[in-house]
């Protein structure tokens, strides 16, 4: 009877270890497939609450932008370096949902929509990508040129950990307001994370610099994915949604994986333990 104990506790033991891996195992994807749930709630938030934005308002906005953007000096590295008088002017432009949500960035060949919001605080890039003050705001233009960051290799969120597979020629789009802005990748660069020369706004470019850590599980170095405007053009849908589709479904399947396993198991923990009192 001792023996029979001793054994039927031994599998008790070993049945929680193994749900706790399985658990360890699938929450690098779950949290990462809730996350983009909520990415993408978040992104029919910000388009929604666009649409109930008056024409004038919109241009209002978008002016008060455009003029901000203006006075940032051109061909010069930036200073990123913002008072608190600058900081509090940058963060009430752009503000659509007063919460510091200011636009969308889509990435089709990563199938990836994320919003973007104010500032670079760790709040912000732990569920999101935030906008670096001292840059431009992402409203397009010649002598703007704007940087956007985002982490790489975070348990609860992709976020940019898959921009290192942006190669020259590829395209991601800003999603501002009502407007859609089309950037081509021109130009990758790795750097130290003190060099911010590559940010300088050239005053005949429109530019957005996507930035975030390399190399992968280091982050020693800036990884540095820089566009330049072209015109609009039609991205294809179909291979997003089957993409999307595809991710889905291997994450829904994941799930149900687990709570499948995780019912046999409590099922026989169930039984042993029925065994014991017997």
């Amino acid at each position: 009877m001792l023996s029979r104990l001793k054994k039927d506790t031994t599998t008790i033991f070993l049945v929680i270890l193994l749900i706790i891996g399985i658990g360890i195992f699938l929450y690098p994807t779950l949290s990462d497939y809730y996350n983009s749930l909520h990415q993408t709630k978040v992104v029919e938030g910000y388009i929604s609450q666009v649409k109930n934005i008056n024409k004038s308002e919109k241009n209002s906005i978008l002016n008060s932008a455009s003029e901000y953007n203006s006075k940032l000096p051109k061909n010069i590295t930036p200073d990123l370096n913002l008072n608190k008088i600058q900081k509090k002017e940058y963060n009430s432009i752009l503000n659509i949902d007063k919460a510091g949500l200011m636009a969308f960035i889509e990435i089709p060949k990563l199938s990836k929509k994320m919003p973007i919001y104010h500032g670079t605080e760790a709040s912000v890039l732990e569920v999101a990508i935030g906008h670096i003050p001292g840059t431009s705001f992402p409203i397009g233009g010649k002598g703007t040129h704007a940087v956007i960051s985002g982490h790489r290799g975070l348990p609860s969120a992709k976020l940019f950990t898959d921009i290192d597979q942006l190669n020259k020629g590829d395209v991601f789009l800003i999603h501002v307001m009502d407007k859609k802005l089309t950037y081509e990748v021109d130009q990758i660069l790795i750097t130290a994370p003190d060099d911010i020369s590559p940010l300088k706004i050239d005053k005949n470019s429109d530019l957005v610099t996507l930035v975030t850590c390399t190399p992968y599980g280091v982050n020693s170095h800036r990884l540095l994915v820089r566009g330049h405007r072209i015109p609009n053009k039609k991205i294809s849908m179909t291979i997003m949604s089957d993409a999307d589709t595809l991710e889905s479904i291997k994450t829904v399947s994941l799930i149900s994986i687990f709570i499948y396993i995780i019912i046999i198991l409590i099922t026989t923990v169930w039984r042993i333990i029925g065994n014991i009192t017997k």
